[in-house]
């Protein structure tokens, strides 16, 4: 079944990379995906996840110019996505796993689209931006419900919570980009910001954000040693944000004990 769900993710990547291209180029999504190059229409057995980029040796079938590693990477990382929600949230004979499992898959599709889209263009995609957050919202109303029925504490709702952490995040980001100039983030990153907590939560937050300002910073410090970049130039950094947010949802379902920990925080 894992494999099944990779197989899948290996699929919805490659529509990935078809949104992220066409996001920029301001193309139709319905159209059959061509070379930006020439031009020319991809066959369907050029355009298998992976396997074409391999059988191609990374180029182009008519033209011969270079397909970046940038799209077969993306395949991959969906399908390990799409397998690691299927073994924490998934149970085929448990119809009340389908929900939270549907939910993830197609946000974790859609922070790989803004993962992408601001590493290759130093942007946030405001479209994806708003349709996750309007999804996210749509999911905490219908699972908060039954908790509110119960007559449960105001701050036990994930809508309260994740709105609470995101609106403390974007305050706190939009501080450091106002009196930074944009030069420590952009205003983009404010309203990643305000996703990170509506995703994660109160207070699952602060590890999300010590995850990715970490990973960041081992980011930087890596270019640093092994390019000519230096500490002044610019790295997106919305794909730390969201590799936060990935980490803090999965690492307490693949280690129970961490959940534990940050329920009683």
């Amino acid at each position: 079944m894992i494999f099944a769900f990779f197989i899948l993710g290996l699929i919805i990547g490659s529509f990935l990379n078809a949104v992220i291209y066409r996001l920029k180029a301001v193309e139709s999504l319905w159209e059959r995906s061509h070379c930006p190059k020439c031009r020319k229409k991809i066959s369907w057995h050029d355009n298998i996840p992976l396997l074409s980029f391999v059988l191609l040796s990374g180029r182009c079938r008519s033209c011969g110019e270079t397909i970046s590693w940038a799209y077969p990477l993306t395949e991959f990382f969906t399908g390990v996505l799409f397998a690691l929600v299927a073994s924490c949230f998934f149970v085929l004979g448990d119809a009340t796993t389908y929900l939270p499992t549907l939910f993830y898959l197609i946000i974790f599709s859609l922070l790989i689209i803004i993962f992408v889209y601001d590493f290759q263009y130093m942007e946030i995609p405001m479209l994806i931006f708003w349709l996750a957050t309007g999804i996210s919202i749509l999911y905490y109303l219908i699972i908060d419900w039954g908790i509110f029925q119960s007559q449960a504490g105001g701050f036990s709702l994930n809508l309260f919570s994740g709105v609470l952490a995101g609106a403390i995040v974007a305050a706190l980001f939009f501080v450091l980009t106002y009196f930074s100039k944009e030069t420590w983030m952009g205003y983009g990153d404010v309203y990643m910001g305000f996703l990170v907590g509506l995703l994660v939560g109160w207070p699952a937050v602060f590890l999300s954000l010590t995850l990715s300002f970490t990973i960041g910073a081992l980011f930087g410090v890596g270019l640093v040693l092994f390019s000519r970049r230096t500490m002044k130039s610019q790295v997106p950094f919305a794909p730390f944000l969201i590799f936060g947010i990935i980490l803090t949802i999965l690492l307490p379902e693949i280690f129970p004990k961490l959940g534990s920990f940050l329920f009683y925080m």
